[in-house]
């Protein structure tokens, strides 16, 4: 054996082969989340902003700022999959406990992974349609019909070998699941942004009924700003003596969203139409109050 070469477990294997397994099937299934969580805060911050007319690339928000605002509106879908998952781990395990045992199954027991296959087959059919406006899919039923179809074909078929007590996936079909993560991957990138799109409309609308509930801002400038007539109420500070910088106060506006030194203003009266939003540098050149109502 060569100097410094790991010695053999006395199993054919180096001693850190099953740690190294166990780190990428720990590793694989996180980065993946993590990287839906990132493309969903971002499709989300995306779709919000837009609303009032802001790209959101100009807010220069974080990765860490973009998943943390994914986080609340994700507990219920990422429950209702966890839920799931869990439910076909536990008939997963009980398919493979009576496949060691060599348990005969009544016909119907038998029958069940290739139903489950077939019905997989026939939603993954539908998305396809769907795909292609044959029928009048929503945003996101396509790739949730693709990803879950593939799903339930692949896990049917696993069950069908468990319940033989053979070993699945036999070595011809390795590359076809490999296709087959790859499909199910894009399907669920492709769910998650119509998810954050929508949600991310929705809160827009909601914000734009209701900005009450964001801070109410008191503006003080050295220089005039210019508002559409009726969105800002300007007033003319007395003069003083010694003379103060700032010269004109304005209210009536709320705080959108504050980064990177910037806070985004927008009117109480905002309409979509013909409202603005200001972009103020939260520096010396202001002087800012906040109010809760």
């Amino acid at each position: 054996m060569a100097e410094g070469e790991p010695e053999d477990d006395g199993n054919g294997k180096r001693p850190w082969a099953d740690w190294l397994v166990t780190l990428t099937t720990l590793l694989a299934p996180t980065t993946f989340i993590g990287a839906l969580l990132l493309y969903f805060g971002v499709a989300y911050t995306d779709a919000l902003y837009e609303h009032f007319g802001i790209d959101a690339a100009t807010l220069g928000f974080s990765t860490q700022d973009y998943a943390l605002r994914s986080a609340s509106a994700l507990y219920v879908p990422a429950g209702t999959a966890l839920v799931i998952a869990l439910a076909a781990v536990l008939v997963y395990y009980a398919a493979r406990a009576v496949g060691n045992r060599s348990t005969r199954l009544p016909t119907g027991g038998r029958l069940a992974p290739y139903a489950l296959s077939v019905c997989g087959l026939v939603l993954f059919v539908l998305g396809v349609l769907g795909g292609f406006d044959v029928w009048q899919a929503g945003a996101m039923d396509t790739p949730l019909l693709l990803g879950g179809g593939l799903v339930l074909i692949v896990y049917g078929r696993v069950l069908s070998f468990k319940l033989a007590g053979t070993v699945y996936p036999v070595a011809r079909e390795r590359m076809a699941l490999g296709l087959v993560a790859v499909l199910v991957a894009l399907s669920s990138f492709w769910a998650v942004h119509a998810y954050a799109k929508q949600h991310g409309d929705d809160e827009a609308r909601y914000l734009a009924r209701n900005l009450w509930l964001r801070p109410a801002v008191t503006l003080d400038t050295a220089e005039r700003l210019y508002f559409p007539p009726g969105q800002a109420r300007e007033t003319v500070l007395p003069a003083t003596d010694p003379p103060q910088r700032f010269r004109y106060r304005y209210e009536g506006l709320r705080l959108l969203a504050e980064a990177n030194g910037r806070m985004f203003l927008i009117p109480e009266n905002w309409a979509q139409t013909h409202g603005n939003v200001l972009v103020v540098p939260a520096g010396d050149a202001v002087r800012v109050g906040f109010r809760v109502d």
